[in-house]
């Protein structure tokens, strides 16, 4: 119990505190009849930076509802945190300095995100298949996160549906001379396969 009450234990406390008051949140919105997680998602930044926009990726940002990526986020950095306090305090009888373990909770609470939020977004209801939602998608406009787009080999681009669902796809110019990179954005005029689609360079920049 000591580890819970620990003033070196506060940042996971907190996290904890959070968790129930999300929880309580999302309970009383869910009894009158108001989404915050849909909310959140709306207003999730449509131009940030690539790299940002990667590691979102990385976490299934766009595949899985915010509010449930943060909860998971907020219990592993919790979880690991008091655990490492106790392990540390068993061994050594102290705690280690709160930045300190807060940063190797944080870091280690990441890969359990991205785990997580993968086998969430499988078992997420869907209103349309796949396949169908990917097709739709042609005539979007979409930015390339990283690397660079050529002919042949595509990069990863981020693109949202005209419901406002996010989708992470593969593009690749059109012509054999044309290249993208990170961070320009271009239009899908053709899906491949999959995820895979032709793009041409975004004729209309302020649409996006």
């Amino acid at each position: 119990m000591e580890y819970f009450i620990a003033a070196e234990s506060l940042p996971f406390t907190l996290a904890t505190l959070f968790v129930v008051v999300i929880g309580c949140v999302e309970f009383v919105a869910l009894m009158a009849g108001f989404d915050v997680s849909g909310l959140l998602d709306h207003i999730l930044p449509e131009n940030i930076d690539g790299v940002a926009d990667s590691w979102l990726g990385w976490l299934h940002v766009g595949k899985v509802p915010i509010l449930v990526l943060l909860v998971i986020l907020l219990t592993a950095f919790a979880m690991v945190g008091f655990t490492l306090n106790a392990v540390v305090h068993g061994l050594f009888g102290f705690y280690p300095f709160p930045l300190l373990s807060s940063f190797i909770a944080f870091v280690c609470a990441l890969p359990v995100v991205r785990v997580m939020g993968a086998a969430i977004g499988r078992i997420l209801p869907k209103d349309e298949s796949s396949a169908v939602s990917l097709e739709t998608l042609v005539g979007h406009v979409a930015v390339v996160l990283s690397g660079t787009a050529k002919a042949g080999y595509p990069a990863e681009a981020r693109v949202r549906s005209k419901h406002g669902q996010t989708f992470y796809v593969r593009v690749e110019p059109e012509g054999n001379v044309m290249e993208f990179g990170a961070g320009e954005s271009v239009l899908l005029v053709k899906q491949i396969s999959g995820s895979r689609f032709m793009a041409i360079a975004n004729p209309r920049p302020d649409i996006l």
